[in-house]
């Protein structure tokens, strides 16, 4: 037995289960997307007024901090995507949990760390320190966050399967989902019980050990490793107008000289840039309209309803239809969410924009994680998804800037909110051309 296979079956031997172990890691993967909640910009968001009042700074310039960090991260996430394609899923998980946790501890200490450097307010380089050591933390947090740990378990499930790809991506969305709509109110639960502190260190312990263990034990990153076969069985394409199966393994610059690539990457991006921005200046945003904190924090959980039942659905379709049919519906989502949130002062938009983001979350977890190894293959599957990652976090970076500049500046959120609004548009109707790069050499086989 060589040295790769014994430690792929330390501590157990997933092949002697007397189940496939895919079923195994949806669920590891699905635990390591949840985890990654603190780096996701609602997990920021919850913390963004406590953190603007203790370190005393205004909320344009967290929003660039937060701007720059997340920016600074997105060129990074292609490398980790080298990295994930050439050591797996269970080191890089565990390398990325620890840092995780860690950068929760420093951010504990945020304001600590400021004093230390910045001395006090009244200092005359206090709110450049500041935003510099926001910059860098921000870097750490998207990075390992919102971007590696969510790309590795993501690509870990899809390894896994292929014949059942879009059913258990739909499987993982459900819970993916529900978490993510709780998320803020647990976090928000911490802080009222143990401060904003408090909660950061809660967060900082249970991933940095916890999570670290956990992550050890379970995850893995190719069937074939443990001499296992994806879906546990041989699988092919089903249907002969709907390609699973890939013909042909797209390296990174193959793939991203592909119409399609950048049809399906760039609704994704517009969708992380108006729900960061819009999350991230939630309360101000709802407040401007006339609706109060609480009607602010009630959109997330009727929205993980929709969100869930498209999640599924789609998931579970995706294995029967073309991709572009999900992306038409994604991008029309986008343009009804995003017109609704620009109009929340008519109460019927209120569901308006629940109904719509919905639309765009479901979908969005399906895309998200189906498109890359149906269209491209796994044998480049993390360089392909680390540069999705980055554009998609890039994008994630402009939205609380955006929205906070049309606010502070224009006088109102509406003028970021259209300007999205009409972007999805333009992505809505060239998104008729975005088929499988794959249909070319079908003819070949």
């Amino acid at each position: 037995m060589n040295l790769k296979l014994r430690w792929n079956n330390f501590p157990f031997q997933p092949s002697k289960l007397p189940f496939f172990y895919g079923w195994v890691i949806l669920f590891a993967g699905t635990i390591g997307v949840l985890v990654s909640a603190p780096g996701q910009t609602m997990g920021v968001s919850v913390f963004t007024d406590y953190l603007i009042e203790a370190i005393g700074i205004s909320r344009d310039n967290l929003s660039f901090a937060y701007m720059a960090g997340t920016i600074a991260s997105s060129f990074a996430l292609t490398w980790a995507g080298k990295m994930y394609d050439k050591y797996g899923a269970r080191i890089v998980g565990v390398v990325v949990s620890i840092w995780l946790g860690f950068v929760l501890l420093l951010f504990s200490q945020v304001d600590h760390i400021i004093g230390f450097l910045g001395g006090s307010l009244q200092s005359g380089i206090y709110t450049s320190i500041a935003i510099a050591t926001f910059i860098f933390l921000f870097f750490m947090l998207r990075f390992a966050g919102q971007g590696v740990l969510t790309m590795v378990s993501r690509n870990m499930i899809m390894k896994w399967f292929i014949k059942r790809r879009g059913l258990v991506n739909g499987i993982s969305a459900v819970f993916i989902s529900f978490g993510f709509s709780v998320a803020p109110l647990t976090f928000n639960l911490f802080i009222e019980e143990f401060t904003w502190r408090g909660g950061y260190l809660i967060m900082a312990g249970c991933i940095a050990i916890l999570f670290t263990i956990f992550v050890f034990i379970f995850f893995r990153d190719n069937p074939e490793d443990l001499g296992l076969v994806p879906d546990g069985e041989k699988s092919g394409n089903v249907d002969k107008d709907v390609i699973i199966k890939p013909f042909r393994q797209f390296t990174l610059k193959e793939a991203r000289l592909t119409y399609s690539f950048w049809l399906f990457s760039l609704p994704l991006a517009v969708y992380a840039l108006y729900i960061t921005g819009f999350t991230f200046h939630l309360t101000s945003i709802f407040e401007s309209a006339g609706l109060t904190k609480e009607m602010a924090l009630g959109v997330f959980v009727p929205m993980s309803f929709i969100s869930v039942l498209l999640s599924f659905f789609g998931g579970w379709i995706s294995d029967k239809i073309k991709l572009k049919n999900l992306l038409y519906i994604i991008t029309f989502g986008q343009i009804v969410g995003l017109f609704s949130l620009g109009n929340l002062d008519d109460g019927i938009f209120y569901y308006g924009f629940i109904i719509g983001n919905g639309i765009s979350s479901g979908l969005y977890s399906v895309l998200m994680a189906v498109t890359w190894p149906r269209f491209f293959g796994r044998d480049h599957l993390g360089k392909i998804s680390g540069l999705v990652m980055a554009i998609i976090v890039f994008a994630s970076a402009l939205g609380p800037i955006i929205f906070s500049f049309s606010f502070s500046k224009l006088g109102s959120y509406q003028f970021g909110i259209f300007a999205v609004m009409a972007i999805s548009a333009i992505l809505f109707l060239m998104s008729f051309k975005a088929d499988n790069p794959q249909r070319k050499f079908r003819e070949n086989q």
